[in-house]
Parts: structure tokens; C-alpha cells; sequence
């Protein structure tokens, strides 16, 4: 017989786990939307509620769908049309929950996106430089590399090269990085004295910054 979870258990146990009460995000974490299933024998996660990503769980039978970015961000219509209204019917028609952590997920010193990145990368004593923040990580490297080596380590890593945006010495002896769409966090990993910054996303003022 397989085990189940009660869903105001689990989703509590997630938002104690991730400190989501100490975190002002741009969506609500923890659940998104309730479709009446108390009860989870099947969770499958991800990292965007796509519609890929829904019919994916709905062919595995989930009862919850647990991801990284969902719905209802700040800024966005909100109204249940067009594509997420398409997503949010499919999770019903279904019988999925939904349950999203963003930033929460990014900073979490265990199992966050920043954490996993370092060990992905090698980054040995990695923290974030902020207490009790932990959406921007520094590390300084056992040994300096330049500009190439780095690059080949994050191409190996993720497989897929990067951007680069010159600007900092050859010799890079710190690093810094944020998960995601963190390109304006380059001036407080510049305070931080870094000679690189990693982040998941750029814009045409971040070549000028760096």
C-alpha cells in the first residue's frame, strides 16, 4: 500500500523548510491552487508549470504539482485567460494541485538554486554575503582562473555556454552569483569586491555595469 500525505501537512512542512514568512516575493508561495485533493500519494516536480509540464503530470496520474515558478505574479492580469487560464483547467480537469516556491527555493542554504550552483560549480566555502538573505553567493576560489577557464567549468557544469560580458581583470580570485533573473544584483556583487558575476539572466544596462 502506498503512503499518503495529508496536503495542509506537507505544504506546511515546505513552508517552514524554505522560511517563506521571512521573504516580500513577486507571487505567493506555497499552495496556488487547490483542486479539493487532500490527500498526495503522487507528487511530481518541476521547475516551471508549463503546459508541458501539467499533461506530463496528468499522464503520471499526480496529485500535485510542485515547481519553482507558477502563477499569479505581481504585475501580471488577473484574470484566467489565455494560456494560464489554458494551464489552470488542465490542472482541475485533472485533479492537480499546485504548490510553487520562488525565491524561497533560490535562497535556501540546503536545497537552494545558489547552494546547488556552487557545488555544481566547484565553489568550495560558498555563502551568501548578505545574513539571512541568501539570493546573492560569494566564494573565493582555492585557486585563481581566468576569464576561459571559468567559462569551461560553467559549460561543463550546465551544458551550455555562457555569455560573457567583459569587464574585470583577467585573474578571477572571487566569484559571485545569484540564480535566475538577478542581472541588477551586479552593483551589490561589485560592493562585495568580485572579480565575476554569474547570473541566470542579462540586460543591455548590465554590459555597462560590468
Amino acid at each position: 500500500m502506498k503512503k499518503m500525505v495529508e496536503l495542509k501537512l506537507l505544504e506546511q512542512h515546505c513552508n517552514e523548510y524554505l522560511q517563506v514568512a521571512i521573504f516580500d516575493d513577486y507571487c505567493p508561495n506555497g499552495l496556488q491552487v487547490d483542486v479539493g485533493v487532500n490527500q498526495i500519494q503522487h507528487l511530481v516536480t518541476g521547475v516551471t508549470a508549463s503546459q508541458a509540464l501539467i499533461d506530463s503530470a496528468a499522464e503520471q496520474q499526480a496529485d500535485l504539482l510542485l515547481v519553482h515558478h507558477g502563477y499569479f505574479w505581481k504585475g501580471e492580469p488577473p484574470t484566467l485567460t489565455g494560456i494560464k487560464g489554458r494551464r489552470i483547467a488542465t490542472l482541475y480537469k485533472n485533479g492537480i494541485g499546485l504548490m510553487a516556491y520562488h525565491l524561497p527555493l533560490d535562497a535556501h542554504r540546503e536545497l537552494g538554486n545558489n547552494r546547488l550552483l556552487a557545488e555544481r560549480l566547484g565553489f568550495t566555502h560558498a555563502a551568501p554575503v548578505k545574513q539571512g538573505d541568501g539570493l546573492l553567493w560569494a566564494a573565493e576560489l582555492a585557486q585563481p582562473v581566468t576569464v576561459a577557464q571559468l567559462r569551461d567549468r560553467i559549460t561543463q557544469a550546465l551544458g551550455r555556454k555562457p555569455l560573457y560580458l567583459p569587464g574585470g581583470e583577467p585573474e578571477i580570485r572571487r566569484v559571485g552569483w545569484c540564480s535566475g533573473g538577478a542581472e541588477g544584483s551586479i552593483i551589490q556583487a561589485a560592493e562585495q569586491g568580485v572579480d565575476a558575476f554569474i547570473s541566470g539572466e542579462v540586460s543591455e544596462q548590465t554590459m555597462h555595469l560590468a
